[in-house]
């Protein structure tokens, strides 16, 4: 099913709203399919006298009565003369006389779509005589209402502007149960299926005859806070879309009136059991409560944690004792702020910019006590996944304290942080770099600190990067690090 916009942005004959109908009109037709057992064409006048399909839909109650599609063709010569006559005379054609031979045997319909005095469009329905047998009451009942549907559509009174759009799961489909209201809003018919819904919140085994709206309500009478639409949707006054929920089982309505430019004559109303769908709901909504509340502990354990090391360090009396604790602090701290960042979402992946706004300049100022350092931050990391987020921002945290303390070695200078997104091998990678413009590299070997072998084992191990120490410029140093952001694939 598609809808070519372009098509009908071209035209001038188009009112306004037009256009928004016609795609009202393909996100719910669907509906009209099932109802009556047959494929929609729609078709668009193109001005020289032809019409071109929009869209297409084919049915889920039974057989399709064709398995190619029209979208972007010009209508055949034969079925264009019946288009043309309800076109013309803005009512409703059938092929009554013979079987209308379009492909196979299938009988058609043709229903222009007038709004508010404006010819739109036309719609097509084909039957597939083929997969006919004896209608049964249920067949019946169906496509009387998909005719009734079509008929509104010559007056511009359905689809309806107030008719539900939203995409929540678990919206009623005409299999899924449907029932037939008069204006009165007794049910004049009740699927198999609707009536196992209505069972199963303990209604009696027959509706048909009763006020459907009376036999909900006093299910649901002791309840304390009831929707105030569904007295209304239960009756088919309005079309809308409402849920009831009562003792652990959960019916999800819509009602379509069904009327004329006088008066409302009748309804129809979809039911569908979302019992299942709506418990794994609130069983994911319970996890992912879960899971950020572990993420909220975890982070309040490290910065407990953090707050003991730096309770300590100050007991030390070494120098050398006291910078290691507080090196230790910096790092639980750093793992503390990603817990943080988890706690905040439903996904386990991180705002890293949001993260590195914050951290980057508090470890840089950490790191230089009376200096004066500039932060440059550049670029874009994106979401990231947990795995990554940690081993990363322990990285950054790392080689960032590296640069003010032997890279600017006590001088004021400047520290640039930069991300980039590019493709490598059919993958997306990540290129972080951190520079300065301190004393640059040294000339002699010099034994790696902790520091930097925690840095190189995160790279190598948990991030599966590769990391690169140049000069730059004569003056200062730049640490790259490449990673692919795929690391599961990776990993394999």
């Amino acid at each position: 099913m598609a809808l070519i916009t372009e098509q009908l942005r071209q035209q001038s004959r188009l009112g306004p709203g037009d256009e928004d109908w016609l795609h009202l009109l393909v996100g719910d037709w669907q509906l009209v399919a099932d109802l009556a057992f047959a494929d929609l064409v729609l078709w668009f006048p193109t001005g020289d006298g032809s019409y071109v399909a929009l869209a297409h839909v084919r049915p889920s109650t039974a057989h399709t009565a064709f398995h190619t599609d029209f979208v972007g063709e010009r209508i055949r010569k034969d079925l264009r003369i019946m288009v043309d006559r309800a076109w013309d005379t803005g009512q409703l054609q059938r092929s009554v006389e013979q079987p209308f031979d379009l492909v196979g045997q299938s009988t058609v319909q043709a229903v222009p779509l007038v709004r508010q005095g404006r010819k739109v469009a036309v719609i097509t329905t084909h039957f597939d005589l083929a997969s006919s047998r004896t209608a049964s009451n249920l067949e019946l009942v169906y496509r009387q209402s998909a005719e009734d549907l079509l008929l509104m559509g010559t007056r511009g009174l359905w689809p309806d502007f107030a008719s539900p759009t939203g995409s929540r799961r678990g919206a009623p489909r005409v299999g899924d149960g449907f029932i037939r209201l008069n204006a009165g809003g007794v049910v004049e018919y009740a699927s198999p299926n609707a009536v196992s819904a209505f069972r199963r919140l303990g209604a009696a085994e027959v509706l048909q005859g009763q006020s459907l709206s009376d036999v909900t309500m006093a299910l649901v009478s002791d309840r304390r806070v009831i929707d105030e639409t569904l007295p209304l949707v239960l009756q088919g006054k309005m079309p809308w879309r409402t849920e009831i929920e009562y003792m652990g089982v959960n019916i999800s309505l819509r009602a379509i009136p069904l009327r004329d430019e006088k008066q409302r004559w009748g309804a129809l109303v979809l039911c569908r059991d979302v019992t299942e769908l709506r418990r794994r709901e609130k069983e994911l909504v319970t996890k992912d409560a879960t899971i950020r509340e572990i993420h909220h502990r975890v982070k309040n354990n490290l910065q407990t944690v953090a707050a003991l090391l730096r309770m300590q360090s100050r007991r030390m009396n070494s120098a050398e004792g006291k910078q290691g604790l507080e090196q230790a602090m910096r790092r639980v701290a750093t793992i503390a702020s990603v817990h943080e960042f988890l706690s905040k979402g439903l996904n386990e992946t991180v705002k890293f910019d949001d993260l590195m706004d914050r951290q980057f300049r508090l470890i840089v100022e950490i790191a230089s006590p009376g200096q004066r350092v500039e932060t440059v931050r550049e670029g874009q990391f994106g979401m990231l996944p947990a795995e990554l987020a940690t081993p990363l921002s322990l990285v950054i945290n790392e080689l960032a304290t590296n640069a003010v303390e032997h890279g600017l070695a006590g001088r004021d200078g400047r520290v640039q942080l930069v991300a980039q997104r590019f493709a490598k091998n059919r993958q997306d990678w990540l290129r972080v770099s951190i520079s300065d413009d301190g004393h640059g590299m040294p000339t002699e070997a010099v034994n790696e600190g902790l520091g930097l072998q925690i840095v190189r084992t995160l790279v190598t191990s948990e991030l599966r990067g590769e990391i690169l120490w140049t000069q730059v410029n004569g003056q200062g140093t730049e640490v790259v690090i490449e990673m692919p952001l795929e690391l599961r694939k990776s990993a394999l």
